[in-house]
């Protein structure tokens, strides 16, 4: 606004309130010299007036902070001094000094939103004429260039196809959380490069997730920083084994996640990009490339995204989030070291004690059948699978006690050489009760769809012993 102006007008044609007050916008303009008015829709609007600015581009809303049209404000010696929104016959006579400004008109009406706010463009606003904000190093590249073929050429992409960061994507990706765009999340393996939230969210972005996945993204990559995860050891390993999420509470219901029919694969945008975007994460930020560090032997589908959330329909469930000290109805991750689904078909057992002893039977070939205390697994009951045990009131506790107890096996069948096969345990365990896990070796998880007696096992990474250095992580989602 020229510093001779006084007053300044914002409206748009596409308004009943605007409508309302155009005659009092013709009369200001009569007897105020120094006025201008913006028109966001229509620079033909107000009719009748000379010199309508057209903010058709929203540059000069954006400048001033319009949030509703009609706004009416008052400058002396260029600052602002006073405002009003929509119409209010007391609040434009203080503004505009004019004490019989509206006669005839109804004393009060409610403006309408400005373009300027509508969804989308507040960003898009924010990157054209004002501070984004965003410390990420630019990327030029050639008028006729394909950003996707350009991601793909620099490294960026996993194998896939990725969404191109423009300042506003990422801009619009931080609206998803409450926390700065400059906060320190720690540092990203392999190459111990710090990470913020922006980068967090420029990978996201990449990754195809939504605004609202950002406090689930940020959990998780939280998690994998703990150092009982071992994130750069599991980045390095040669076994198959990347990062599993699962997530908990009332978050996987409000975004959209998956826990029912077809949870551990594709189809589901939520399941699919939270994972990937961690992936991203590792890749771009941290360096962590197949080939380089990643040193895996075959790798597995889980290097692109593992993801889903736990079913919590039925209440007398405890869900893994409580099982591991969290309370009721808070959002959770856990990140589980884990390598690709082992199915397991069981369509005859019909108690819970032989159900157990089926499982056990599954779990027991994992790894190796005649490896034991070596890794962790994740069992994913399904629900015709769940309903047995549920039916005779077996809780999470039992089952895992049960299970447990039905993969123990005589020491002899179990050492080096026995049975013919090399692999094996030490011949000094030959007289024991050897158990397939160690305790705390096995978390149950409930997912899947209402049709097939058919669960799933996931494996764990190879940990040895170590099992006090190398465990699942769980972290509270927070906005």
């Amino acid at each position: 606004m020229p510093p001779e102006a006084s007053l300044a007008v914002f409206v748009k044609r596409d308004c009943p309130t605007c409508q309302l007050v155009e005659p009092i916008v013709r009369a200001l303009s009569v007897r105020e010299t120094a006025i201008e008015v913006y028109s966001q829709d229509d620079p033909g609007f107000p009719e009748n007036l000379e010199a309508v600015v057209d903010d058709r581009e929203l540059g000069a809303s954006f400048r001033h902070g319009i949030e509703i049209v009609p706004t009416l404000i008052r400058f002396e010696d260029g600052k602002e001094v006073a405002r009003t929104e929509g119409w209010d016959m007391k609040d434009w006579r203080r503004v505009t000094g004019i004490a019989d400004l509206g006669e005839g008109l109804p004393p009060l009406r409610p403006g309408c939103g400005s373009k300027s706010v509508q969804p989308g463009v507040a960003e898009y606003l924010r990157v054209r004429f004002g501070d984004p904000g965003i410390k990420a190093r630019k990327i030029e590249f050639g008028e006729y260039d394909d950003p996707v073929e350009v991601c793909f050429e620099r490294g960026w992409s996993d194998g896939l196809p990725v969404v191109p960061p423009t300042d506003v994507r990422v801009l619009r990706m931080l609206q998803g959380t409450t926390r700065a765009s400059d906060e320190v999340l720690g540092s990203i393996p392999p190459n111990l490069a710090e990470c913020t939230v922006e980068k967090v969210a420029i990978n996201a972005v990449m990754a195809g997730c939504k605004p609202e996945y950002m406090p689930v993204v940020l959990a998780a990559l939280e998690a994998a920083l703990e150092p009982v995860f071992t994130l750069h050891g599991l980045l390095a390993t040669t076994y198959f084994s990347s990062p599993i999420i699962i997530v908990n509470g009332p978050v996987a219901k409000r975004i959209g996640m998956n826990s029912g029919l077809n949870a551990l694969g594709q189809g589901n945008r939520a399941n699919a990009t939270i994972g990937r975007a961690l992936q991203l994460i590792v890749r771009n930020v941290g360096g962590g490339r197949p080939g380089e560090v990643d040193r895996a032997t075959l790798g597995g589908p889980g290097k692109y995204t593992f993801c889903f959330a736990e079913d919590e329909s039925d209440p007398g469930w405890e869900p893994l989030s409580v099982s591991r000290g969290f309370a009721p109805g808070a959002s959770t991750v856990t990140l589980f070291q884990g390598e690709g689904v082992q199915g397991f078909v069981d369509q005859k057992s019909r108690s819970p004690e032989d159900l157990a002893r089926s499982l056990a039977m599954g779990l027991n070939a994992i790894g190796h059948p005649k490896m034991v205390s070596t890794q962790r697994a994740i069992l994913v009951l399904s629900p015709e699978h769940y309903a047995i045990f549920s039916a005779a009131k077996w809780d999470r506790k039992r089952i895992e006690q049960a299970i447990h107890a039905a993969t123990v096996r005589a020491g002899k069948d179990l050492i080096a050489g026995a049975q013919g096969v090399g692999e094996g345990i030490p011949a000094s365990q030959a007289g024991e009760a050897v158990p397939k896990f160690f305790d705390g070796g096995l978390m149950i998880v409930r997912a899947g769809g209402p049709a097939g007696l058919f669960s799933a096992i996931l494996p764990g990474w190879l940990a040895g012993r170590n099992r006090l250095e190398l465990q699942p992580v769980t972290k509270e989602i927070k906005p």
